[in-house]
């Protein structure tokens, strides 16, 4: 009921900002499930860019393909980090790709999908999708999809709230029933369903579910994980795309710490942490004039292991060569192994 009052809750109780965990969790998946191929999705600039990350499937063009290569066919891409064997790295021109790498690239949200294409994945966001569990998360990510005219199947045990879900939302199918029941799965269409989603309050289930899923139909998998506490263990599973909301929570009130911290010309407007909280992804705004501005990214001396992603000016994502420059005014990405920059200036070496 709160979430339709946000604003005036915070103007009225005086708070800074308010975190809906199961909100967040929705708008997570629901990225997702717009990038099929993407196990994340996150926006920066206002929405005009994306950080997107993938797995390079075996004999995918970019297998054995070198950073300098791929910025020769594209101009709109940034590859910013690559995770292999569990090792992380932000990779330079000479870097090679190769099958199995966890890739994350940075590119303008209009060039995505046409980038996806380029290399071989599939870039339509799903057609349909079958939730199981009614639960915030649940309504909040049919309510969500089915707005946006993707056929949603819900399935939930509790009758009652499956009742409450079914006249709050007229236009998703609603079935009382055990989501862990392999014959109502059947039923009610899992090996044709384009996306399958698991929300229930049970870690255990929500992985079983998964597991089965992703043995009997093709569909994009994404699963919500309650407890962090066996994160190494869950990445080892394959699974498709696991949804941490408490992560989620942690990012945003991080976030918002860091744009109020004391800074000298610059502002954090959005944080984001990649592979596991190994890297920073922070979107910068730059207030005025300081060390890093009217300066050829090529000449100033950055620290190791960081990368400017893009520049945005003017409502235009720039993804810069070692000429361009940076200007008040812009906002700034970088992506670091680096944690703790609240201001641009951290950067230089």
């Amino acid at each position: 009921e709160y979430s339709h009052e946000l604003n005036h809750i915070k103007d009225k109780l005086g708070l800074a900002m308010i975190v809906n965990p199961e909100y967040e969790a929705s708008r997570e998946i629901y990225k997702i499930l717009c990038l099929p191929t993407a196990l994340e999705a996150t926006s920066f600039a206002h929405g005009k860019a994306d950080l997107v990350k993938i797995r390079i499937p075996h004999g995918n063009i970019l297998d054995g393909m070198t950073i300098a290569q791929l910025g020769k066919s594209t101009n709109d891409v940034l590859v910013c980090g690559v995770e292999r064997n569990n090792q992380i790295y932000i990779p330079t021109g000479d870097f090679e790709l190769k099958a199995g790498d966890m890739l994350s690239f940075v590119a303008p949200a209009k060039k995505v999908s046409d980038f996806l294409k380029q290399i071989g994945f599939k870039t339509n966001k799903v057609k349909n999708t079958m939730i199981i569990g009614g639960g915030d998360a649940g309504y909040y990510l049919a309510k969500r999809l089915s707005d946006n005219g993707i056929d949603v199947c819900l399935i939930d045990k509790d009758k009652e709230r499956c009742e409450e879900i079914a006249t709050l939302l007229p236009k998703v199918v609603v079935i009382n029933g055990n989501g862990v029941d392999e014959d109502l799965l059947n039923e009610e269409g899992l090996q044709s369903a384009e996306s399958f989603v698991t929300l229930t309050g049970s870690d255990e289930e929500n992985i079983l579910l998964t597991v089965h899923a992703k043995q009997f139909s093709n569909a994009k998998l994404v699963t919500k994980i309650n407890r962090i506490r066996f994160k190494d263990a869950i990445n080892t599973l394959d699974i498709g795309s696991v949804i941490y909301p408490r992560y989620i929570t942690s990012e945003a009130i991080i976030a918002y710490v860091r744009a109020k911290s004391a800074s000298k010309g610059s502002n954090v407007e959005t944080l984001y942490h990649l592979f596991d909280h190994r890297v920073e992804a922070v979107e910068f705004k730059i207030d005025k004039e300081s060390k890093v501005t009217n300066v050829p990214i090529m000449k100033l001396k950055l620290k190791d292991n960081l990368l400017i992603c893009f520049i945005f000016r003017r409502g235009k994502v720039i993804i810069p060569s070692g000429q361009d420059c940076i200007l008040p005014g812009d906002s700034v990405m970088i992506v670091t192994t680096h944690t703790g920059f609240n201001d641009i200036s951290n950067i230089l070496a």
